[in-house]
């Protein structure tokens, strides 16, 4: 469904029936010498692609995947993508040797009614992180009506997301993209009081916009993850060898005090699991000012996640992006899948705002718990900032 507050269209209102419909996917899943260790992208796709095959369509899809930088790198090709989703529809997808060449034209004009072709990646041209209209007037050749259904994607200035959609008339988004406008524009435009947001990761400077912004919508603002370092340094508590971001600290500062002008709970950790590293096989639980001159924090303690729990069931809204801590060893990752649980228990509205978070839920077995799990971690928070995205901009009428 298209959000009611944005004019674009949907691909459920476009004429496709016998078309080329170029569908910009985001198919930047995780590659592990060639195979695919997470599949979510791809599943969050096909949705909008059987209806395109379902009303007939001759489906182009594009995507990106890892940083070849311009270049084509033969371990970043689409081939075991285009087979995982031949494989999840159980139909034939034609990958094409190059995203712009003769032999991919030949691909795309020879496809019938209810075909899938896939054009291998994208960023193996320069251009298509430039912006360059040149290469998106090539694109544009290989398709009558364009949907963009890449929300991970939405928020980069690039040819297929940005450039293309003004060249092709008929344009539109995807199923995908409609349910992320729709959740997201639940959080910004009147959420269910009292509004929670829980917020990790490892840099304040990442945060910086979403955080001020939220801070004028929630009631309780919770900070998880690295970035908890700087503001709990900001109070002059000892951090010892965690990241902490110096040149942050007055920020942090500032951002405390508007939380407490708007009267918006900011919580900071109570207790922290340590190490003398990150690849500690353990950690030790102790209290923020218990941090020991050789320690480094790297999740919150248990403490914490109580306190932190008891706030998220009360919610009549959540938001939550970035881990608790280093999420990725499982020494460090309680605090995260702890979080993961509280939310799936929540009876307010919930969404998980891409990221790592995302792979918290899957890991906690408890996503299909949320109302909505994001595809886009950075496209989520610079929507809620406010900030206009370049691929939902460039498919208005």
């Amino acid at each position: 469904m298209t959000p009611a507050t944005s004019p674009v269209a949907s691909i459920e209102e476009l004429n496709i029936a016998g078309r080329r419909v170029f569908v910009r996917v985001d198919f930047n899943v995780p590659l592990e010498a060639g195979t695919i260790t997470d599949d979510s992208r791809i599943l969050a796709a096909i949705p909008t692609i059987r209806h395109a095959l379902s009303e007939g369509a001759r489906v182009v899809l594009a995507s990106h995947a890892g940083r070849p930088k311009g270049k084509r790198v033969p371990e970043l090709s689409l081939e075991p993508i285009g087979a995982r989703l031949a494989e999840r529809m159980e139909v034939e997808v034609l990958l094409t040797e190059d995203c712009l060449s003769e032999a991919a034209g030949k691909v795309v004009a020879d496809l019938r009614d209810g075909q899938v072709a896939l054009l291998e990646n994208l960023r193996f041209h320069p251009e298509e992180e430039n912006d360059d209209e040149g290469f998106a007037r090539e694109l544009a050749k290989l398709c009558d009506v364009y949907v963009n259904d890449a929300f991970g994607a939405a928020h980069r200035a690039h040819a297929s997301v940005s450039a293309l959609p003004r060249l092709v008339p008929e344009r539109g988004i995807g199923l995908l993209m409609g349910q992320e406008l729709t959740a997201l524009d639940r959080l910004r435009q009147g959420a269910p009081r009292p509004f929670v947001a829980v917020l990790g990761g490892a840099k304040v400077s990442d945060k910086i916009g979403v955080m001020t912004a939220l801070l004028e919508q929630v009631d309780a603002l919770l900070i998880g993850g690295a970035m908890a370092n700087t503001f709990l340094a900001a109070q002059g508590l000892p951090m010892g060898s965690s990241l902490v971001e110096e040149d942050k600290l007055p920020l942090a500062r500032t951002l405390l005090q508007r939380a407490a002008e708007r009267k918006v709970k900011l919580l900071l950790p109570v207790d922290l699991v340590v190490a003398d590293g990150v690849d500690a096989p353990v950690g030790q639980v102790v209290t923020t000012s218990e941090v020991g001159t050789d320690d480094m924090a790297l999740d919150i303690g248990p403490e914490t996640l109580k306190v932190y729990r008891e706030v998220i069931l009360g919610a009549g809204a959540l938001f939550w992006n970035g881990p608790m801590g280093l999420f990725e060893r499982p020494a460090f990752a309680q605090g995260s899948l702890g979080i993961a649980a509280a939310g799936a228990e929540c009876s307010g509205f919930t969404v998980v705002g891409g990221g790592d978070s995302v792979a918290a839920v899957n890991r906690g077995g408890v996503a299909e718990r949320y109302d909505h799990v994001s595809t886009g971690g950075g496209a989520s928070l610079e929507y809620l900032e406010g900030k206009e995205l370049p691929g939902i901009e460039a498919v208005r009428p």
